[in-house]
């Protein structure tokens, strides 16, 4: 009986033995084997939207790219934070990914306590696109252009409004920066979403507001709003004719934008970390998504960005602008 007992605890012990180095082989296979089965890529928005967009048009050419279907499942609500927290909370094994936009990924968590998540909670992929912000005049406003903006709003502090698609969104944070980089006083209207901001704006209702230059375009093209100027460092490309607010001396430090980048959850493994890496940087490359991303506004990321680096300085930068304003929801 003791000898028995001990071949079997001996037995025991090399099966557990083999189980633990098979487990690690096991990982690896499975990683090795990525992506076996669709990807789901989270929008934290309702379809249509420039995130939603975006979001299609690199899920296509990662598709393409992996070899598998690439779907998009949208998750609305709290400013894109929802669809985040999803992905932050998912499992990190590549199969369910964000295309987020500086709210949800950077500005949220400096605005409201609601958000739980962080920046850390994801894996970095890489920035995909960005587009700038402009600066408009409703046609009653009275002004043509920045300079006859600034003048008129510095002689009469507290006496116009801008609007925004909401408390702590970019365009926000574009408004405060103006206000702060200007010296000028002007009360902030938060509107929930483009859509009321635009028809208020278009009904001479108010007299500034701050649009993403993808859906601002239309209005400004047709007439019904002025464009005062784009809020990137340097003009856009789809628009040279708009001024950047920045060849202004008194807003040469103007240069903030709404990007899109795609994330996974925090602790993915590098073996899927870089394969989803190389299909989006070959997708980058792609000249028909470039094509359909520059048709909608956007400037492709150059494939070069150090994604951790960039979100750092950018929270750095929407962090001195939220305390400087005193945005809290």
């Amino acid at each position: 009986m003791p000898h028995t007992f001990s071949r079997r605890r001996a037995t025991a012990a090399a099966t557990a033995l083999l189980c633990g180095l098979c487990l690690p082989a096991a990982s690896a296979l499975a990683q090795d084997a990525y992506p076996s089965k669709p990807i789901t890529i989270v929008v934290g928005y309702p379809p249509g939207g420039s995130t939603d967009l975006t979001a299609r048009t690199v899920a296509t050419e990662l598709g393409n790219k992996l070899g598998v279907p690439v779907v998009i499942e949208n998750v609305g609500g709290a400013g894109g934070a929802i669809g985040a927290q999803k992905v932050a909370s998912a499992a990190p094994d590549g199969y369910t990914l964000l295309v987020g936009a500086s709210n949800e990924i950077a500005i949220n968590k400096l605005v409201t306590k609601k958000v739980k998540y962080d920046v850390k909670d994801f894996t970095a992929i890489g920035l995909i696109a960005s587009q700038p912000l402009v600066l408009v005049a409703s046609t009653g406003s009275g002004v043509k252009n920045l300079a006859e903006f600034t003048q008129k709003v510095s002689k009469n502090p507290g006496k116009f409004s801008y609007g925004s698609s909401g408390v702590g969104t970019s365009l926000h944070l574009a408004g405060e920066m103006v206000k702060e980089q200007g010296k000028l006083f002007m009360t902030h209207i938060p509107y929930r979403g483009v859509a009321p901001l635009t028809n208020d704006l278009m009904g001479n209702n108010l007299e500034y507001g701050v649009f993403v230059l993808s859906s601002g375009l239309p209005h400004i093209r047709s007439g019904k709003v002025i464009a005062l100027g784009t809020t990137e460092a340097k003009r856009s490309a789809t628009t040279p004719e708009i001024p950047a607010l920045a060849e202004t001396p008194q807003y040469k430090n103007v240069d903030i934008g709404v990007w899109f980048a795609l994330m996974a959850p925090a602790n993915l493994p590098k073996p899927v970390f870089d394969k989803v890496k190389k299909a989006l940087n070959d997708s980058l490359q792609s000249p028909e998504f470039r094509k359909k991303m520059e048709a909608t506004g956007s400037t492709v990321a150059a494939t070069n960005v150090n994604i951790d680096q960039f979100l750092s300085a950018e929270v750095a930068k929407y962090k001195k602008i939220v305390e400087f304003a005193k945005i809290e929801e």
